[in-house]
């Protein structure tokens, strides 16, 4: 074998795994679970808890009356929910809605040092033992919050992400439409992973965990949902995954705009990966490494190389072998596949 289908076929086999094989082995493996290990559902208890929950604001007046009409509706009881929206740094009006909503607490400085100290700041007000995130864009269901805590039952459990919904406009161009699919997928790995252990990551729309095991970092922290969630995770806990829990987001208008979103994303990506350098240790957290390197750490930092190798080798195999009609297939299915890359889908 020549080093080209060396190279080949490493990248092909790799992509394939990160891409598809890893869902499908968590698919096989909790199939088997299921037939032969019962579930254990943890302590039960008929008591709601105490919650809060807490939403970042920044110059989100566009938005927020619909987000505090939506929050006063969620059916919990109003004596054990607490509610906390932070708005540092705004110089709109967002203040002024706030405050005609009785009942929700508002926190206030004129700095703006960032989403993730913002939200320190908010949890330093935190009395119960459960706190729920959300993001001001974003529309929850109304039983969300009974279906989050639900999963506190058991003792193992230390955080529980929602489920993102993107609410696509038919006439919306193709972006709007590429990113409901992308959550889509994503949801159902989510499903997957929760099943073989935890969630490896909660999306910021919709997440909640214990009180005490968030753990304060810099306020430089780009993707505060991510590396929250994690801590959890390094903790000894697992993140549940809750589907009737949802929060509904509208897709994003332009290509342009989801380009900036994904840039953001990406750079926090890559962050993170320096906060939590204990989650790639196999010895003691087996499980969780491999859901790591799987999910995640493959994803944003070899993929990357692998498709330009790929690329490479594909082009040069066509190049040397013209009749290989498999190459040159590959060949043309794989620009499809940058242009999906391109986009930030993958």
């Amino acid at each position: 074998m020549t080093i080209e289908l060396l190279f080949f076929y490493i990248s092909i086999a790799v992509l394939f795994y990160c891409y598809a094989g890893y869902g499908i082995l968590l698919f096989i493996i909790n199939g088997f679970t299921r037939l032969f290990i019962k579930k254990n559902t943890g302590e039960t208890t008929a008591e709601l808890p105490h919650i809060t929950l807490i939403v970042a604001a920044y110059n989100e007046e566009l938005v927020l009356e619909q987000k505090l009409v939506n929050t006063m509706a969620l059916d919990y009881p109003a004596e054990k929910l607490s509610i906390i929206f932070i708005t540092d740094g705004s110089t709109d009006d967002s203040g002024s809605i706030i405050r005609r909503f009785p009942g929700v607490t508002l926190l206030h400085e004129d700095e703006r040092k960032g989403k993730y100290a913002a939200i320190k700041r908010a949890m330093k007000e935190v009395r119960t033992p459960v706190v729920v995130f959300s993001d001001a864009n974003t529309i929850l269901n109304s039983d969300c919050i009974n279906k989050i805590v639900g999963h506190y039952k058991n003792p193992v459990i230390g955080g529980v992400a929602g489920e993102k919904k993107i609410l696509v406009n038919p006439e919306a161009g193709a972006v709007g439409q590429v990113e409901g699919i992308y959550w889509q997928y994503e949801s159902f790995l989510k499903r997957l992973d929760a099943g073989f252990y935890s969630v490896v990551g909660a999306a910021g729309e919709l997440f909640s965990i214990r009180t005490s095991l968030f753990k304060e970092m810099d306020d430089q922290v780009i993707l505060d949902d991510f590396v929250i969630s994690m801590q959890v995770c390094l903790e000894g806990y697992r993140i549940a995954y809750e589907p009737g829990a949802y929060a509904t987001e509208t897709a994003s208008s332009s290509l342009r705009e989801e380009e900036k979103r994904k840039i953001r994303i990406s750079a926090g990506a890559y962050q993170s990966v320096g906060y939590l350098r204990s989650c790639l240790n196999i010895i003691k957290y087996p499980l969780l490494s491999f859901q790591y390197i799987s999910r995640r750490v493959l994803r944003w930092f070899f993929c990357p190389v692998l498709l330009v190798i790929l690329l490479v080798m594909n082009i040069k195999l066509v190049y040397d072998q013209p009749g290989v009609l498999l190459f040159t297939v590959l060949l043309y299915a794989q620009c499809f596949f940058y242009l999906l890359a391109f986009a930030g889908w993958l």
